[in-house]
């Protein structure tokens, strides 16, 4: 099975890095205009969702990091 997106292994691991839990980052990233829940989180990290450019930018501001991290 081909994957949907290539960042959803590093938002999972700079998120558990920084000890947050999926419902703490959705909290985040609510903050910050995208409006996600929990389960599709889970389908972003799993590499099951489709992630948009506009979604890594605020993922990234929720995690506060560069953009270019979730990029390995």
């Amino acid at each position: 099975m081909t994957k949907a997106n290539i960042v959803g292994k590093q938002i999972r691991a700079i998120r558990k890095e920084k000890k947050l839990t999926q419902e703490q980052l959705t909290a985040k990233c609510n903050l910050e205009g995208f409006d996600i829940s929990r389960g599709t989180l889970a389908k972003i990290e799993s590499g099951v969702r489709q992630i948009i450019d506009i979604e890594v930018v605020l993922i990234s501001k929720a995690l506060n990091i560069e953009v270019s991290r979730l990029f390995n």
